[in-house]
């Protein structure tokens, strides 16, 4: 870490989009945390290896890493940290394994920083949440469906593809679309 405060607590921001750490870790920065910032899933784990991290906000998509497989490599070297997921590609099976994994939060993009930083003290659930009355679109269905299976297939693309009868490059277009709302 560049400037590091001993005092401070030490965080690491994985996201593939430099712009949006350069302005995310600025803000953290003013809000007392020592910031360090990995593009790919190997710079996270070289940085996790150098330093003793606490908390940490990992992005679904790096480029081509998963997100899930750095929260994996993160609680291996140190169970106590603290993983936020912030991702623009939301789905139910992604949220489930970021938490099975070990993550303690799933925020979507876009996020406030002090929403961010609220979700790492947010131990416990909240059953007073607002439960949806209206159901899921059938795109969204789809999109759920197309998640979980490439999730069962351990992220690859060929092989999910197989397993839906589809042809690959139908389903990496799909995949590359944001999802729809509810």
């Amino acid at each position: 870490m560049t400037t590091t405060n001993p005092d401070q607590p030490n965080l690491l921001l994985v996201d593939d989009d430099e712009v949006f750490c350069q302005v995310l870790s600025k803000a953290l920065r003013r809000r007392e945390y020592n910031v360090e910032i990995a593009h790919s899933e190997a710079a996270a784990a070289e940085i996790s290896s150098r330093h003793h991290l606490e908390f940490a906000i990992v992005d679904l998509r790096i480029a081509k890493d998963s997100g899930l497989n750095v929260i994996k490599t993160l609680i291996a070297k140190d169970p106590g940290i603290r993983i936020v997921v912030l991702t623009g590609y939301a789905s139910i099976s992604t949220a489930v394994e970021s938490i099975k994994l070990g993550a303690i939060h799933y925020l979507t993009k876009p996020a406030q920083v002090d929403d961010i930083i609220q979700a790492f003290y947010h131990d416990e659930g909240n059953a007073n949440t607002n439960i949806s009355t209206q159901s899921m679109s059938v795109k969204r269905v789809e999109w759920e469906h197309l998640q979980k299976v490439l999730g069962e297939h351990h992220g690859n693309i060929s092989a999910a593809a197989r397993a839906m009868g589809m042809h690959r490059r139908t389903l990496q277009r799909k995949l590359a679309k944001k999802p729809v709302r509810q």
